[in-house]
């Protein structure tokens, strides 16, 4: 293992796992302070990148297409919590599933009908389609280094956010006893809907700032929200700081996974041997990560804690 790969292989991780980080951090607000589980996060982070290449290619510019993307996600999400969701916080948890599931559904259909079948193009800035060397000889591009700085910044002013404002401790009582925070005079409908909005802006960043690394399709939001439920798992549910945590451990074991062990094992298998079990080694190492912090906290490295 050179330096150079190692440290690419390193950041490739925390930029991984800082945009894992925004959706789990949605997840986790949403049921934490809500009690709900919602399957059809990851169809805002679809509609997220969607809407950001749509209008990058209406404007012409990305700067100017992400937060539209982001301000209209946001929007749809607040607009499908007060007409849909806020019916299910009193029901039980499979009702959740059922109804979620049904929009993870709906979301793929719509999305076929407006946009088509064909993934959509989104490229990367050409202000930001260079490299920086961030140590002697090592180069890394630039746009994964924004994204690494975009999401440090948005897990700082969430914990302010949560933790050091009026609408933080508000949040933190809706979740404690959302009962007796409505008989202090807070307006739990208004505050939840906002608390979704605030998670589907969250979803949407990360699908824009994605979007140019990956494919813009139908579908894209369902694998990824299984990586934001382990997250939320291993972190702690309701927990910002958890899902932080468990965000970069989850991204950094599963770059690292992918990069490292099949070439480990070809030093010790047949090579058709380490090439089929490889891939499939790397893709379950998050979660064996998650058996393991389970068996140790099973309640997560932070549990009910923001």
């Amino acid at each position: 293992m050179t330096v150079v790969l190692f440290v690419e292989q390193c950041l490739n991780g925390i930029q991984f796992g800082l945009m894992l980080f925004l959706l789990a951090a949605g997840l986790t607000l949403v049921f934490g302070v809500m009690d709900l589980i919602n399957l059809a996060h990851g169809s805002l982070y679809m509609i997220g990148a969607y809407l950001t290449a749509t209008l990058t290619a209406a404007t012409g510019s990305f700067l100017l297409g992400l937060p539209l993307a982001v301000v209209a996600t946001a929007v749809i999400g607040m607009a499908l919590e007060a007409g849909l969701l806020r019916h299910l916080y009193r029901r039980d948890h499979l009702s959740q599933v059922l109804a979620t599931f049904a929009l993870i559904m709906i979301a793929n259909e719509a999305t076929r009908a407006i946009w088509g079948v064909q993934s959509l193009p989104l490229n990367v800035p050409d202000v930001l389609s260079g490299s920086v060397e961030v140590l002697p000889g090592v180069g890394y591009p630039a746009y994964r280094l924004l994204i690494i700085g975009v999401g440090t910044l948005v897990a700082l002013a969430l914990y302010v956010l949560v933790t050091r404002t009026r609408m933080g401790m508000l949040v933190r009582a809706g979740a404690s006893n959302r009962d007796m925070a409505t008989a202090m005079g807070t307006d739990i409908r208004r505050l939840f809907t906002l608390v979704f909005g605030i998670g589907a802006a969250l979803c949407a960043l990360a699908g824009a700032m994605l979007g140019p690394l990956l494919a813009v399709q139908v579908g894209m939001g369902e694998n990824i929200l299984i990586l934001a439920f382990v997250v939320v798992v291993i972190g702690g549910i309701g927990s910002v700081r958890g899902a932080f945590v468990g965000a970069l451990l989850v991204g950094i074991v599963d770059t690292f996974g992918r990069a490292f062990i099949p070439a480990t094992l070809r030093a010790f298998a047949p090579p058709a041997l380490a090439d089929a079990a490889g891939p499939s080694l790397a893709a379950i190492s998050i979660y064996l990560l998650m058996v393991m912090v389970l068996f140790w906290k099973p309640q997560g490295l932070f549990p009910a804690r923001g």
